[in-house]
């Protein structure tokens, strides 16, 4: 994912790369910040599957979908989320032999604080590019995210 300029310069980061970067930036963040408010059970990848969940709750086929993995491994994940007291099972209302994942009081605790870190990075980002530079960039994302993201 790297592109090699013709005139012999370093080669420029693809921008699939420049914006993992990113993420990763942002996801360390959020964890570290998690971590030191006593979430420190918390993995990156159950995390990245307990931020899928909808406030209504959501099931392990639609979290295992979003998250890109398996329904095996989404299940695996939920199960070590639920022993760890940040989410719970509970019946569909529209169907209900199915279940839904849902946050516990432990998982909407850890979630306001993850919520307080992600604004502290956006707030960060936004006085380094400032004002003008952060709005295109966000204009620009969410350009690229109705090509990108099928949950959108």
């Amino acid at each position: 994912m790297v592109r090699s300029s013709d005139r012999g310069q370093d080669p420029e980061l693809h921008l699939g790369v420049l914006c993992l970067i990113a993420h990763r930036a942002a996801e360390t963040r959020v964890m570290e910040r998690l971590h030191a408010a006593g979430y420190d059970d918390l993995t990156v990848t159950q995390a990245r599957v307990f931020a899928r969940l909808g406030p209504e709750g959501t099931r392990v086929g639609d979290l295992a979908e979003q998250a890109q993995v398996t329904k095996q491994t989404a299940t695996a994940l939920v199960d070590q989320l639920e022993r760890r007291a940040y989410v719970e099972r509970v019946a569909d209302p529209a169907d209900q032999r199915a279940r839904l994942v849902r946050f516990a009081p432990r998982g909407t605790e850890a979630c306001a604080v993850a919520r307080r870190a992600e604004e502290e990075v956006r707030e960060e980002w936004e006085a380094h590019l400032g004002p003008r530079a952060a709005a295109q960039l966000r204009s620009a994302l969410e350009k690229l995210r109705e090509i990108t993201d099928p949950w959108a």
